[in-house]
């Protein structure tokens, strides 16, 4: 099963509906998984074309964030080792940091790795690592046998970039923004921390903090307490109550719902249960935020805690 989770997905899905709608339209017969593929190959074609694009223009596609430079201060000089690994090529990347970073962006990472093919970066180790010549726009054939700050390394793969960097299991905090290409093998396989970063998650606490919302919940939660309160009761005036008060929490709740999103909802619960992209992000990552300099709130030093959930046989307060 493919996993539309990005926001190439969005292209993607409208492409592939809107073919597939034009061709049951006209009763063309055709196979689905053919018709998949060749869409998300025309859309996987593009790339090249957007890099160039943006290239062009940085400051119109690319967001500025200026406590990013703060933040890899922070951790270099708190003693961290940095990495970065990313699909895209060198004069993207260049182009990218240098506008967000500065032209010695280069200098915050003791390894970066551009053309990783994520998440065949994780799974394949027959992709060796490629050292690169940035003036000659050239990939070398020297034979790489360790990874040093200020090159520029193509391709790779997880097994052996371990073994160079002696950068195992839980000392490896990993930050990426797609559940399955960059956190999935990751931590499942290889034993590594992961962070997911999901700008999304800002408009959801934003939604979550309005007055409006925080009413509406309030005033669900206490009608859904008198349901369970007096539901019992035989009385038909009771019941007739009990009915309205059945409707007006169904309103509540349909109310709830669309003030994430009029179509869909919230991007991470669906009423009272997470959605399957929450849950996959759960699976796959140790925490999750909108943007990593939200990290600066915290010192280095800072452990996360997990939250105990109760489940339904139990106390919602240990203190009862």
């Amino acid at each position: 099963m493919s996993q539309l989770a990005d926001l190439f997905s969005l292209p993607e899905m409208n492409l592939l509906c809107n073919v597939a709608e034009y061709l049951h339209q006209h009763n063309f017969d055709f196979s689905p998984e053919s018709l998949y593929r060749d869409i998300k190959e025309s859309i996987q074609s593009i790339h090249p074309r957007m890099h160039r694009i943006v290239l062009e223009d940085p400051e119109t596609y690319l967001e500025y964030e200026p406590k990013l430079r703060q933040y890899l201060t922070t951790l270099k000089n708190s003693g961290k080792q940095l990495f970065l690994v990313t699909n895209s090529p060198y004069p993207f990347v260049d182009k990218g940091l240098t506008y967000i970073l500065g032209e010695d962006w280069i200098d915050f990472f003791d390894v970066t790795i551009v053309g990783a093919k994520k998440p065949y970066f994780f799974s394949n180790d027959s992709n060796p690592f490629r050292l690169y010549d940035p003036e000659m726009d050239a990939r070398l054939w020297d034979r790489v046998t360790s990874l040093e700050p200020g090159k520029i390394y193509y391709g790779g793969s997880i097994q052996p970039f371990m073994k160079m960097t002696g950068w195992r299991g839980e000392n490896v905090l990993y930050f990426g923004d797609h559940p399955y290409s960059d956190l999935a093998d990751a931590t499942l396989h290889h034993g590594w921390r992961t962070g997911a970063i999901i700008k999304e998650l800002q408009h959801e606490i934003e939604t979550l903090n309005t007055p409006c919302f925080k009413f509406d919940m309030n005033w669900q939660n206490f009608m859904t307490s008198l349901l369970e309160t007096y539901q019992d009761f035989d009385d038909p005036e009771v019941q007739h109550i009990i009915r309205q008060w059945q409707q007006e929490r169904n309103q509540i709740r349909s109310r709830n719902k669309k003030i994430f999103n009029q179509q869909f909802g919230s991007m991470f619960r669906t009423h009272l249960n997470p959605t399957f992209f929450s849950r996959r992000v759960f699976r796959f990552a140790d925490i999750y935020t909108s943007n990593i300099t939200n990290l600066l709130r915290y010192s280095v030093r800072h452990t996360f805690y997990p939250r105990r959930g109760a489940l339904p046989h139990e106390y919602r307060s240990w203190m009862n």
